[in-house]
C-alpha cells in the first residue's frame, strides 16, 4: 500500500488567519497560543484564573466542566465573584439543576443573589437532570445554568455542547474529578480543589490552545466576609479545619423559600 505523506508549506508559520472570511478566521487558533472563546467572556474574578482563560474569563456559547473530589464543597467559593456581574439584568436568573443538597436562600443573598433571581429545580434522577439541563441551554436562559450531572455520558455531554453554542449565558457543570478518566466536548475543563486557609486549587484540564500544568492558588475568601471574619481567621493553618461552604449556601434547608420545581415527565 502506498501512502502520501502530507506536509504544511514552509511558509505555514507566517499564515495570516484574517485573510479567510471574518466568522472563519474568529474560530481559527494555533495549538501553540490559548484561542478565544466562542462567544464573550464573562470575568471569573480572580485575576490569576482570568489570565490563564482563553478571552480572559468564564465563556459563554459552551460549556464549562467543573471536577470535584467532593461535591457541595467549592462550587460557591469558585464562582461567587463572577454572580453580581451575572445578576446585573433584573430578569437574568441562577438555575440549579439537581444540587447535591437544598439551596440556603439567606447564606446565598450573602454572596448577591436575591431569592427572586434562583431557581432551584428538584430533577430526580440522572435522566432528569440531563433532561432539564438540556431544556434550559435551550430556552436561551439568561444568567447562568449550574448543573450536577456526575453520570453524564460522553454522548450526552456532546449534545448539551452542541446546544451550549447558541446559549449566550455560561453553562456550569459539576461531576466528580473521576470523570477525568473519560473524554468530554467541554472546550473548558478545571479540577478544583481546597487550598490553604480560604483559597482553593485550580487546575486547567483542558483549554483551546496550549495545555497548562501549573496549579493556580486562589484567594476565595468572599469580600463581604473580609470585615466579618477576624484577622487572625484570614490564614488558617494549612492542615486545619477547612471552611465549608460560605454561609451554607448549599447544605440546609431554604429559608426563605426558593422557586422549585420537581422535574416530571
Amino acid at each position: 500500500m502506498n501512502a502520501t505523506a502530507h506536509t504544511l508549506p514552509p511558509s505555514s508559520s507566517g499564515f495570516d488567519r484574517w485573510q479567510l472570511p471574518a466568522h472563519v478566521a474568529q474560530a481559527v487558533w494555533r495549538g501553540t497560543e490559548v484561542g478565544g472563546p466562542a462567544g464573550r467572556a464573562l470575568s471569573t474574578g480572580f485575576a490569576a484564573l482570568d489570565a490563564a482563560l482563553p478571552g480572559g474569563g468564564w465563556p459563554t456559547q459552551g460549556l464549562s466542566e467543573v471536577l470535584l473530589a467532593q461535591a457541595a464543597l467549592c462550587e460557591w467559593r469558585l464562582l461567587a465573584p463572577a454572580l453580581p456581574a451575572l445578576l446585573a439584568d433584573r430578569h437574568s436568573r441562577i438555575y440549579l439543576v439537581a444540587p447535591p443538597k437544598a439551596p440556603h436562600a439567606m447564606g446565598l443573598a450573602q454572596l448577591g443573589v436575591a431569592p427572586e433571581q434562583l431557581t432551584w429545580i428538584d430533577a430526580q434522577g440522572p435522566a432528569d437532570s440531563l433532561w432539564a439541563t438540556e431544556q434550559l441551554i435551550k430556552s436561551e436562559a439568561s444568567g447562568a445554568v449550574l448543573a450536577w450531572l456526575p453520570q453524564a455520558r460522553p454522548e450526552q455531554l456532546r449534545r448539551l455542547q452542541v446546544q451550549a453554542l447558541h446559549c449566550d449565558a455560561p453553562v456550569f457543570l459539576f461531576r466528580p474529578e473521576s470523570a477525568l478518566r473519560d473524554a468530554s466536548p467541554a472546550p473548558l475543563r478545571l479540577s478544583v480543589g481546597l487550598g490553604e486557609s480560604w483559597g482553593l486549587e485550580v487546575r486547567i484540564r483542558k483549554r483551546r490552545g496550549a495545555s497548562i500544568d501549573a496549579v493556580l492558588q486562589l484567594d476565595a475568601m468572599p469580600g463581604n466576609l473580609h470585615s466579618i471574619i477576624p484577622p487572625r481567621l484570614h490564614a488558617l493553618p494549612a492542615f486545619g479545619v477547612q471552611p465549608q461552604e460560605v454561609f451554607h449556601a448549599l447544605g440546609r434547608p431554604a429559608t426563605p423559600a426558593l422557586p422549585r420545581q420537581r422535574i416530571t415527565h
